[in-house]
């Protein structure tokens, strides 16, 4: 069997956690590159994906000067926090991954928060 890496172990370590504290609300999951983020809300017992934001869509490309900064950050959060509240997702629970709650990840978070979603 494979030895996993820091980053992977931290993963399951946050996602293990998550499945205790759940209760049945869909995961906000993040995911960002050096160039990009990315954030979902997924449902786990079905397995799909409800709502999805990222700085790659042409509504936030435009607007942007980056995809890789705390404001592209903020303007997915409040996308995804829109787009799920129209799917009647109002409550979550916050999956940063493998990624320290701060910067990009912590203004996704907070952008998220201000939309409507509570976690």
């Amino acid at each position: 069997m494979a030895k996993l890496t820091v980053t992977e172990r931290r993963k399951a370590r946050v996602r293990r956690t998550l499945k205790k504290v759940a209760y049945g609300r869909p995961r906000l999951s993040v995911f960002r590159s050096d160039k990009n983020i990315y954030a979902q809300v997924i449902d786990d017992t079905k397995g799909v994906t409800i709502a999805q934001a990222s700085t790659l869509e042409e509504a936030l490309k435009g607007k942007l000067k980056t995809g890789a900064d705390k404001d592209a950050a903020t303007a997915v959060g409040k996308l995804l926090a829109e787009r799920a509240s129209k799917a009647g997702i109002k409550d979550v629970v916050f999956d940063r991954g493998s990624y320290i709650y701060h910067g990009r990840v912590k203004a996704l978070a907070e952008a998220a928060r201000e939309g409507g979603l509570n976690f």
